[in-house]
């Protein structure tokens, strides 16, 4: 008898989790026999998108018989004028988690390691798995990223580390200083990748300015993402800042069509639209006082963020009050796949989405 597709499979992808998004919401009304149901659990933008992406996306809408620029041109030199660097140094991703998939594809091999962080965006983890490689994971320190451990952590077999700063789920971040002192200690012989995700809606005086290393030539991989809050989510595209040689290196893996003729379009035109990126910077602001004061009133715990949403601790009862908010209609994240039982990630919604979250924690599920 012959293998099974199963036995057939790369061992590595035998072994593989896969990734647990945030519910959606036509899945909760149909599970729960809802109607009126909101998300505050995969850290979209609840302010939408700009309306020249909309206009943007609307007018070449007429072209979707036409395969995209594969390279992305007109978004690359877009990208590169915005940060003052050559178009060599930019590339497109589905999204940042085909970004990072790339990386990993691109250099791993099954003898190397990479240093992740102890509770950072699981799809580090997730790539070095798919590698087959070795995952050496550093605790964090009162739940930021501990730069001082990653560079112990490195050895000879070490190959790429994952920063995310701010990092996702815990809202925290490392400030310039640490990132001087971890640059300055580590390898030249390795490539670091500093997902910035989030960093539209970082206020912290300190927050490092990676561009300047990149063009120092340093050994990094930028990522960055239109799916925050330039509000592009349901179109997946993000893109990395790279020296030229090792986007030359990604780009021969990269799928020639990875990134759509719409989303494309919509990204040049929200990239410009700077009024609407202040005003989403503004309500985030506003919406982030407001909940962590109420959380606060309830004495629940929160983790300074420097994002678009707050890690509360809740205790025992986390998984509890994760069902019951559901079964209000409310979408929040459990975070058990991180090591976060006692927490929920709460994303900050629009102002009445916030009331009627704190309305339902003030029910009695607290």
């Amino acid at each position: 008898m012959g293998k099974t597709i199963y036995q057939m499979a790369r061992k590595e992808v035998r072994g593989f989790k896969p990734y647990q998004a945030g519910k959606p919401i036509d899945e909760l009304k149909r599970q729960r026999h809802l109607s009126d149901v909101i998300k505050l659990a995969s850290n979209e933008n609840a302010f939408g998108p700009s309306p020249l992406a909309l206009k943007s996306a609307q007018k070449i809408l007429r072209q979707i018989n036409r395969y995209p620029d594969p390279g992305g041109y007109y978004l690359c030199k877009r990208i590169a004028s915005h940060w003052r660097i050559p178009k060599s140094q930019v590339t497109l991703g589905n999204g940042t988690d085909e970004l990072i998939e790339l990386v990993a594809k691109a250099f791993l091999n099954p003898e190397d390691e990479i240093v992740i962080s102890q509770h950072a965006f699981i799809r580090y983890r997730m790539a070095g798995e798919l590698m087959g490689c070795k995952i050496k994971e550093v605790p964090m320190r009162s739940l930021t990223h501990d730069l001082g451990a990653f560079a112990k952590a490195i050895t000879k077999r070490t190959k790429l580390c994952f920063v995310a700063n701010p990092n996702n789920p815990t809202g925290t971040y490392v400030n310039a200083r640490e990132v001087s002192r971890f640059m300055s200690s580590i390898p030249k012989d390795m490539v670091v990748v500093f997902d910035e995700a989030y960093t539209e809606y970082v206020t912290a005086k300190d927050y490092p300015n990676m561009i300047e290393y990149l063009r120092h030539g340093k050994r990094i991989v930028i990522l960055r993402t239109l799916s925050k809050i330039y509000g592009l989510a349901g179109l997946r595209i993000g893109y990395a800042l790279a020296p030229s040689s090792i986007v030359e290196i990604i780009d021969r893996i990269r799928p020639p069509f990875n990134t759509s003729i719409v989303a494309q379009a919509a990204a040049c035109a929200a990239l410009d639209d700077y009024a609407h990126i202040r005003k989403c910077s503004k309500l985030n602001r506003q919406g982030m006082k407001y909940l962590e004061g109420e959380f606060h009133k309830l004495g629940l715990e929160t983790v300074p963020s420097q994002c678009n949403f707050i890690l509360v601790k809740f205790g025992p009862r986390a998984a509890r009050i994760n069902e019951e908010l559901l079964s209000r209609g409310i979408i929040v994240r459990p975070l058990p796949d991180y090591g976060l039982d006692e927490y929920l990630r709460i994303t900050i919604g629009k102002p009445e989405e916030n009331r009627r979250l704190v309305r339902a924690l003030k029910g009695g599920y607290c």
